[in-house]
């Protein structure tokens, strides 16, 4: 797309941008959507629909991208921390349990401390299914006990035998 060309009289291979204009699929209106925040403030909801399908899929994301700095359980042990790089926080350190999940979604789009942006290699909806995989992390090891319980294994009708 650099390179010259005859095709046009200026020789540019690419026109340049009209003014007022915007590109297919790049019209971001939903501010939720596509920042994590409303007003300033990280968003304590999806602005998606989250499906079970979703979750899985920010599962694989979450393995390929995050797994290598936070683990694969989320607790900060990844790889690179036996290599001697600097540890990532746990998600389940009371700040990050309590945090907004537009919060996650900020990080993995602008970056935070030592983590770079991932905003040119997770796209965003993407980005919206690791935040759930997350909380679902966080969940499994701390599901508080009515839910737990609902899950628990029944015993039989009439006791044990």
């Amino acid at each position: 797309p650099e390179a010259s060309t005859d095709f046009f009289g200026d020789g540019r291979s690419a026109r340049p941008t009209l003014a007022d204009t915007v590109a297919r699929g790049q019209l971001h209106t939903d501010e939720a959507r596509y920042t994590g925040k409303q007003n300033g403030k990280d968003i304590d909801f999806f602005p998606i629909q989250i499906t079970r399908g979703d979750v899985e899929r920010g599962q694989q994301r979450f393995n390929i991208y995050c797994s290598p700095c936070h683990g694969y359980a989320g607790n900060g042990h990844g790889m690179i921390v036996s290599r001697g790089l600097r540890q990532p926080p746990s998600y389940y350190d009371p700040r990050l349990m309590n945090a907004p999940v537009g919060h996650f979604f900020d990080v993995m789009t602008n970056g935070y401390g030592a983590m770079y942006s991932y905003a040119s290699r997770v796209s965003n909806d993407d980005r919206w299914r690791i935040a759930a995989y997350i909380r679902a992390l966080q969940l499994s090891q701390n599901a508080p006990a009515q839910v737990a319980q609902q899950f628990a294994p029944q015993a039989p009708a009439g006791g044990v035998k």
